[in-house]
Order: C-alpha cells, then structure tokens, then sequence
C-alpha cells in the first residue's frame, strides 16, 4: 500500500483539511503517478458539499490531475517511469459496451467510475481524486502529456478543456462557422480559445460587460449582453452552435433564437434545477436543436492535450497552495478566478 497525503473533505458543511490514507499498490496494468498539479473544478465543490448527491466521507476531490511516472506494473506498456502523464474525471468504465468500444467510456452504460466519489473495482472502496501527492490508475485511463504544455496550466485540460474540445469537434466548429459561447468562467474561457484555434468566428454571450476586454483577448470576435434585448436582437438567427457552460437555471429561449436553422445549443454546466425551454415549435419550424455533451473519452481527451500543445493553448489560472483550496472554494462561488484554481501539490504537508 501506498501512504498518501491528502486534502478532504469530512462532511458536506466542513472545510477540506489534511487527510492521510493509502492507495493501492500498483497491479499489472497500472501505473503509479506522484500528482504535481491539480485543477480545481465548480463540481469538485458541488460534490464535496454533498449538492450533487450523497457520497462516501472522507472524500478527496480532483479530477485534473497531472503528474510524473514513478512505478509501473508488469505488463503496462504505454508509460515510463518519469513520463509526464494526466488522468481526468474517469479512472474505469465497463469496458465492454457499446461506448467503451468507441472509445467513448464518459458514456459507458454500465456507468464509468470516477476519479473521486465512485468504487475501486480492484478493492471495493470509495475513489479518491487528486487533492492528493499520489495516484494509482490503469494504463487505460492515462493520457501523455505532451512536451511543451505548461504543466500546471495544463491540469485543466483534463476536465474543463475535455469538456468544451468534445462538443466543438462533435459539431464541426471550424471555419466559415460561428460559435457561440454563454459564460466566461472555467469551461467558457477554454471554449473560446479552443473554438477560435479551429477557425471558427466566437461570439461571447455574458451578464458582465466588464468581461468583454477579456473575453476579445481570449479570440472572441464579439461580446453580446445576454440581458440586453437590442444585442440579443443583433445576432439572432446568425449562429451555428452554441456552448452554453452556465450551471445556474436561466431562460434558453433569448439563446435559441440566436441559432441559424439547423443550429444546436450544447449545454455543459452541471445543473439539478431544470432550465426555462423554449416551446416546441421553435424547433420545429427551423430544425434547431437542444444538446448535452459530458467530458470526452481517452482517445478524444488524448487528441485534445495534442491539439493543444500544437496551438499553444493551455488554462489562464491561479496557482495556490494546498492550505488555500477553501479560500479558493470560496473566492470560485464569487467568480472571482481567471480561469482556474490550480493546487501546487507540492505544498501539501507542508
């Protein structure tokens, strides 16, 4: 067994604390990662917090996780010792599905097991993610870093740059195409740069006008107040997709409008309290559509970190000590980040 030092959470209404447990010892196809870095993601704390269902406590959250080699099993066959590796928000799936097959496991129909808050299949105890100086994964589950991405930066590529890279692809963002994104926080900051590195035109939907320096900086082409009727009024019917990476309940009718025929609106935020939906012939009578996409498989997430070490693309973030993740929980519920908490896991114990 491997001791691992650790941030977790105890209950749903304590803050995250030094936590000492063991992982597992490396089996054949595993490979045993020591984490420099992890993102800290909106649903690390909707999960710990208990908003997105019960879970097993202690429960250490993270799921942008990266990190170096340090032992491998027998018959791993991909990675190294020292290689420069990633795990994002699934760890096992059924791999036997139809999804599984295709190298989509974020859709695995048996359910896929995830970083934290799920089941070791090889022990029967709960997952637990990467607030953590230690991880043990199946080779399966592991991405390469590529040379050349920041890895700090890089850490949220796991989740929230997966998140907004599946749909654009799914959808054909590129070029003659103009792609809406509502949101400018975590997901909705990697959507744009993702977007414009494939060519597309993007157009920021946001409550804030003061994002919009920051939101032209990034590669939208133009910033639109979704509150304001008269600039919601200037793009309908002008847009080919739309992310839209808002979690909190609003009104999809003002977006939906701002969709050419054929047009689709993707929603990304993790979101329990249902969304105002439009009636049903505005779909009819133009053939639009109302979409969900959820992270992205290995090959896909493999491709992405690709994709992004060709274009230089990596997450504007906040480096932070192990010690600060509830001032950052805290500070993220006031979007007061750009873009990304990332830990230092270095700092933890010390």
């Amino acid at each position: 067994m491997i001791p691992t030092k650790a941030y977790a959470a105890h209950s749903a209404t304590d803050p995250l604390a030094p936590w000492t447990f063991e992982r597992r010892a490396p089996g054949p196809h595993d490979v045993q990662i020591r984490i420099r870095y992890c993102g800290v993601c909106h649903s690390d704390l909707h999960t710990v917090r208990g908003e997105w269902g019960d879970i097993a406590y202690p429960q250490v959250p993270g799921h942008e996780i990266i990190g170096e080699v340090v032992a491998r099993g027998a018959a791993v066959g991909k990675y190294k010792v020292g290689d420069m590796v990633g795990v994002g928000c699934l760890v096992d799936s059924c791999r036997t599905c139809a999804s599984c097959n295709d190298g989509l496991e974020q859709y695995c129909e048996g359910g896929f097991t995830g970083t934290y808050g799920g089941v070791e299949k090889e022990t029967g105890r709960p997952t637990q993610g990467g607030y953590s100086d230690a991880i043990v994964v199946d080779e399966r589950f592991v991405v390469r870093i590529p040379d050349g991405l920041d890895p700090a930066a890089a850490a949220p590529l796991l989740c929230a740059g997966i998140t907004t890279y599946s749909p654009l692809r799914e959808w054909k963002a590129g070029p003659g195409k103009r792609v809406g994104v509502v949101g400018l926080g975590g997901l909705g900051h990697m959507a744009v740069k993702l977007a414009r590195a494939m060519g597309a035109e993007v157009v920021l939907f946001t409550t804030s006008p003061d994002k919009a320096e920051d939101a032209r900086r990034l590669g939208a082409t133009d910033v639109v107040l979704s509150k304001d009727e008269a600039e919601m009024a200037r793009v309908a019917n002008t847009l080919d997709l739309i992310l839209d990476t808002v979690s909190a309940p609003h009104d999809l009718g003002p977006l939906m409008n701002t969709l050419r025929r054929d047009g689709t609106l993707v929603l990304l935020g993790g979101n329990v309290v249902p969304h105002d939906v439009p009636p049903a012939m505005v779909f009819v009578f133009s053939r639009k559509r109302l979409a969900g996409s959820l992270i992205g498989g290995l090959p896909e997430t493999q491709e992405m970190l690709d994709f992004c070490a060709e274009h230089g693309i990596v997450s504007d973030i906040e480096l932070i000590a192990a010690k600060d993740i509830n001032t950052a929980y805290e500070r993220m519920l006031k979007s007061d980040v750009k873009y990304r908490f990332v830990i230092d896991i270095a700092t933890i114990g010390a």
